[in-house]
Order: C-alpha cells, then sequence, then structure tokens
C-alpha cells in the first residue's frame, strides 16, 4: 500500500471522491501543511495555522497508479482557484498536492504541465508531505454518515 495527499477544498466531498476509486483502500481527512501542531477544525478555519484541508489516500498501486489519483484530485476540483473553491473562501481550502517522494513529485508536476499547457492557469501548489494530522472524529466519514453523496452546490 502506498500513500497520496490533496488538498483540493472542503475535505468532505474530496473524502467521498477518492473512496469511491477502485484500488483505494482507506480515507482519512485531516490538516497538513501548517506551522501548529494538532490543530483543531476551528484553528484551522481561522486562517491562522497555515494548514489545508486535505485527504490522505491509501491506494494499492497494483489497483490504481498515482497518476490516475492525480486524474482524479484535478477533476474533483477547480485547479484554478487561489484559496478557495465555490464559496468556500480562505487559505485552508486551497489546491494542493503534498508528495512522499521524488516519483510523486514528478508525477504531479506533469499533470500541472500538462493543464497548463491546455491553457488552464493552474494555481494547484505542490509541495513536501510532512506531518499529516487527522481530523476530528466527526469530519470523519461526515457525508457518508448523513446519507449524502456529496456537498457539491
Amino acid at each position: 500500500m502506498e500513500q497520496a495527499t490533496f488538498g483540493a477544498g472542503c475535505f468532505w466531498g474530496v473524502e467521498v471522491t477518492f473512496r469511491n476509486v477502485e484500488g483505494v483502500t482507506d480515507v482519512v481527512v485531516g490538516y497538513a501543511g501548517g506551522h501548529v501542531p494538532e490543530p483543531s477544525y476551528e484553528a484551522v478555519c481561522s486562517g491562522q495555522t497555515g494548514h489545508a484541508e486535505v485527504v490522505e489516500v491509501t491506494y494499492d498501486p497494483a489497483q490504481v497508479t498515482y497518476e490516475q489519483l492525480l486524474d482524479v484530485f484535478f477533476q474533483a476540483h477547480d485547479p484554478t482557484q487561489v484559496n478557495r473553491q465555490g464559496p468556500d473562501v480562505g487559505t485552508q481550502y486551497r489546491s494542493v498536492v503534498l508528495v512522499h517522494d521524488e516519483a510523486q513529485r514528478k508525477a504531479a508536476e506533469l499533470a500541472r504541465e500538462q493543464l497548463a499547457a491546455g491553457g488552464v492557469p493552474v494555481a494547484t501548489q505542490i509541495v513536501d508531505a510532512e506531518t499529516f494530522w487527522p481530523a476530528e472524529e466527526y469530519h470523519q466519514q461526515y457525508l457518508v454518515k448523513r446519507g449524502l453523496a456529496t456537498c457539491r452546490i
């Protein structure tokens, strides 16, 4: 099993999207990319921690490739938006790929370059994955627990 970490706006819908990908064995919502240890949802929403809402995806590379996960990521949100997705505004909603190794970095950079070459002004950041902080339990599988398939407008 391998891991991939993505930020694409509010993590609830992103979690559901990745859970529905064949070969994905687990998805955990959480926070990454900030400077405050053990951040809370409220702290992240304040914009003072530097964290993004992200999903940590565990997947079987024999069933789904990292490149396929990148395709899902770029299709699941608007990568042209800076610090927002739809009505959600703030640095915690930024578009970001947190890479775990050099192969992921190269694949993410290539995917971003291919979008940009097609005329898409991509704002997605590509940064090293550092500490991932799982979100509070009530955020895990939030939409599923409420019988919802999506939170899109």
